[in-house]
């Protein structure tokens, strides 16, 4: 995604700028409302990915520009299950390509997600953006899947999770330097507080929760901690332990087995290598054990469902002006194998251009990565050892933010 400005406007300067890309045909209706697609039924084996996808920006030779009356930002609902993945459903909903690619959450059963929207165009200017603090609930159950409530969360809401038990989710707020906390009975969301962690500078950027539920890792790109919060039942507080994480924590996962997390590092967004990082979770309080160089600014982060690999998406200066002396014309995939609290590079795969999120199908063979220029997510399949691309599926808006439902 972008670099968050405090005041709340996307500021070009400060972002990788990239190749041009057409806007997509206007779409007219409401901002948050039913986009009408045949939809297919669900079978037992059917796995659901949720990509968000913005329409309000795009990258014009590495200006960040406003699109002027711009169409509703869509979420993508796809099947991962099947091969090749489909696209089930889309609805209309409010999300941005700032803040990490993580601002979508799916319920442990597939019954609903979320998706979080860190800004939006602001009205008295429509050439700048402000903190926004939406969160929509989309029923995926329903036949089409349709927006069921928009909630508010705090300024800049970006990173959403649910707890693998359904009954909690939380958002990161970026522009405020809280975390919002929500109870969750069936498919609906009761807002239960805001937890403050260092200043509206401390920039909370995604918040994940452990398997067991009992802990949650919140990055914070403002002044580069990552802090743990203790859950018991509905309450969240702050442990007040926090670890120091590189510049600019970002996108965090933690293993199903409760192990590891891995998170990448953004950096100062000046063409430099940065770098992803392991948490060992068995120390207590958690600790950085390990960190590796994997390329300029990474996005998002994924592990598989077994813990055994972490996927990265990795920009490459693809976002850039052409001119930019870190420029390349493909952005990058990388999976590393886990082994304790040690991450292998194992392969990677060439892709379009400015990546974001990634998720992995159940059985740990198939990828899907969102490339925003193209407005696409990229289809990979992985052997254990090779990636290769094998298709792509076209998506309305330019892919932000995207995950599957952890179990």
């Amino acid at each position: 995604m972008i670099i968050f400005n405090r005041t709340a406007s996307i500021v070009p300067g400060k972002v990788a700028g990239a190749l041009a890309f057409a806007r997509m045909s206007r779409v007219t209706g409401l901002a948050v409302a039913l986009v009408t697609l045949p939809l297919l039924s669900f079978s037992a084996a059917a796995q659901l990915a949720v990509s968000a996808n913005d329409n309000k920006v795009i990258n014009v030779n590495g200006v960040i520009q406003i699109v002027q009356n711009p169409p509703a930002d869509t979420v993508t609902i796809v099947d991962l299950g099947v091969s090749p993945p489909k696209v089930v459903g889309e609805v209309k909903a409010p999300s941005s390509v700032v803040g990490p690619p993580q601002n979508v959450a799916v319920a442990p059963d597939e019954s609903f997600a979320l998706v979080a929207a860190p800004v939006k165009i602001d009205p008295a200017d429509p050439k700048k953006t402000v903190p926004d603090n939406k969160l929509t609930v989309i029923d995926l159950k329903a036949s089409p899947p349709a927006v069921i409530a928009t909630l508010e969360a705090g300024m800049g809401a970006s990173g959403v999770s649910i707890n693998r038990a359904g009954t909690l989710a939380l958002v990161a707020n970026r522009a405020e330097g809280t975390v919002s906390i929500f109870t969750i009975s069936g498919k609906t969301l009761t807002a239960a507080g805001k937890i403050q962690l260092g200043d509206a500078k401390s920039g909370p950027s995604h918040a994940a929760f452990s398997p067991d539920g009992k802990m949650a890792l919140v990055t914070r790109d403002g002044d580069h901690r990552i802090s743990v919060l203790s859950v018991d039942g509905s309450k969240v507080e702050d442990t007040k332990h926090y670890m120091v994480g590189g510049i600019r924590p970002y996108a965090i996962d933690i293993s199903s087995k409760g192990d590891v997390a891995v998170f990448v590092n953004q950096g100062g967004n000046q063409g430099d290598i940065d770098v992803i990082n392991v948490i060992d979770l068995k120390m207590n309080p958690p600790r950085i054990v390990d960190t590796i160089s994997v390329g300029q600014y990474p996005e998002g982060v994924a592990i598989s469902p077994d813990g055994s690999h972490a996927a990265v998406t990795i920009p490459n200066g693809s976002s850039r002006p052409k001119s930019h002396q870190a420029f390349n014309d493909f952005g990058l995939v990388k999976v590393f194998r886990i082994n304790g609290t040690k991450l292998t590079f194992v392969t990677e795969a060439k892709l379009g251009h400015w990546q974001q999120g990634v998720v992995w199908s159940r059985d740990g063979k198939t990828l899907l990565v969102q490339s925003m220029l193209e407005k696409e997510l990229e289809v990979l399949s992985f052997d254990g050892e090779a990636l290769k691309k094998t298709g792509a599926i076209k998506v309305n808006g330019g892919p932000a933010g995207i995950r599957t439902a952890q179990k």
